[in-house]
């Protein structure tokens, strides 16, 4: 199975020894960072830094002529990622023997939203998540797809992965985040994640609802989990049980078009940009209302629009079926599995769990996340990649659920 590693420019430039060691993994492939959100990352083995605090969401090489005149644009990164950050990593790495893919990071920018709230989603409360772009305005919609083109067509790049081209919505690892203490679940994370700024209520209006009244409908079927009480269920027969079926499905039409339609347009477009054979990979959850970094799909639609899919897999490989069912000849389905040991990965494990993802239909490993692993994380990945080479692994039974905090 190819295997392809995540990276950040930092984890490379500035560290001559940084492309060699990921190449000594075994690995043929490396996905890295483009387009990225805020975060702060421990770089363990770097030569220059320990900590690296990407402030704001940024571009990661320095933007063309076509965001002049623009309402909407991408940020330059500052002093975490100076210059073409991307190109210099790309560079060591592609020297080093190894196949670079991108890493673009769309509808998830917490700057955006705090310097332009009016494009962010807004709650049934009037709460807006600053985090998170509503992907049915029309402005929004327009940056993202020009962002997905030019972030993932960097030069020499022969891939690319696009990450949260969908909805994004409540859950979402905030500085010093203090949300979890009532438990909504996967119902009530639903309704608090239905949008209702201006393009969202009117869409809701062609699907025959008025936006006000579901917004009221929303916060009376919340209401009970402020208090307390279960949550009605998993799975979509919980979000019916609260909501009411009919509101439930007309709330999912609206949101499940928007979301097609966008991942269509920004396909297409970084496929006009892209040279011939350039693949093009989703992060991607196969329920589609579900949302975040892994956004939520058809299977069937997502695979006849993309050349696949990279699937998290961090807590069991259950989600792969949905997307190997289709059957779909010559289509990536990789497999994404968590190798930070401090984030609650097991990459001591990880021949056995490729060796499950494999039967369950994986066509590829993603290991997230080389920079971030510790020493002893890397050797056991080192390992584990030369048990998958030299003979295959005997399938265990799937682990016991893990909590993973990728923070991605």
């Amino acid at each position: 199975m190819k295997a392809s590693v995540f990276l950040y420019p930092w984890d490379v430039d500035g560290d001559p020894e940084a492309a060699g060691r990921v190449a000594g993994l075994g690995v043929r492939q490396v996905t890295l960072a483009a387009a990225y959100h805020s975060t702060r990352a421990l770089t363990p083995r770097h030569p220059g830094h320990r900590i690296v605090t990407a402030e704001h969401a940024a571009v990661l090489y320095p933007p063309d002529t076509r965001w002049e005149g623009r309402e909407l644009r991408p940020y330059a990164a500052g002093d975490w990622a100076p210059g073409d950050a991307y190109g210099a990593a790309a560079a060591a790495l592609a020297d080093a023997g190894l196949e670079v893919h991108t890493w673009v990071v769309l509808a998830h920018n917490s700057r955006l939203g705090a310097e332009r709230p009016d494009t962010s989603v807004v709650n049934a409360y009037g709460d807006r998540y600053p985090w998170a772009p509503c992907i049915a305005q029309p402005a929004t919609r327009a940056y993202l797809v020009e962002l997905a083109a030019e972030a993932a067509v960097r030069p020499g790049a022969r891939g690319t992965e696009l990450e949260s081209l969908g909805w994004y919505g409540l859950q979402h690892l905030h500085a010093h985040d203090k949300t979890g203490g009532v438990g909504l679940g996967d119902a009530g994370s639903y309704l608090m994640s239905l949008c209702f700024c201006p393009v969202c209520r009117e869409g809701y209006g062609e699907q025959g609802l008025d936006a006000d009244a579901l917004a009221a409908s929303v916060r009376e079927a919340l209401e009970p989990l402020w208090r307390g009480a279960p949550d009605g269920g998993g799975g979509w027969a919980g979000v019916e049980r609260l909501l009411g079926g009919a509101k439930a499905a007309a709330t999912r039409a609206w949101r499940d078009e928007t979301a097609r339609t966008l991942q269509e347009t920004a396909v297409r477009a970084v496929r006009a940009a892209a040279p011939e054979g350039f693949q093009v990979l989703l992060h991607a959850d196969p329920v589609t209302y579900h949302v975040g970094a892994n956004v939520g799909v058809d299977p069937a639609h997502i695979l006849s629009v993309a050349d696949g899919v990279v699937v998290p897999c961090a807590g069991g490989t259950g989600l792969l079926a949905p997307f190997a069912e289709q059957g779909r000849a010559g289509a990536v389905l990789a497999a994404n599995f968590t190798v930070v040991s401090g984030m609650g990965g097991r990459p001591g494990t990880l021949a056995a769990d490729a060796a499950e993802a494999r039967s369950r239909g994986a066509s590829e490993l993603r290991l997230y996340h080389a920079g971030l692993a510790s020493d002893g994380d890397l050797s056991l990945v080192r390992e584990e990649l030369s048990r998958l080479r030299t003979r295959a692994p005997e399938v265990t039974s799937s682990a016991p659920p893990r909590t993973i905090n990728t923070g991605r």
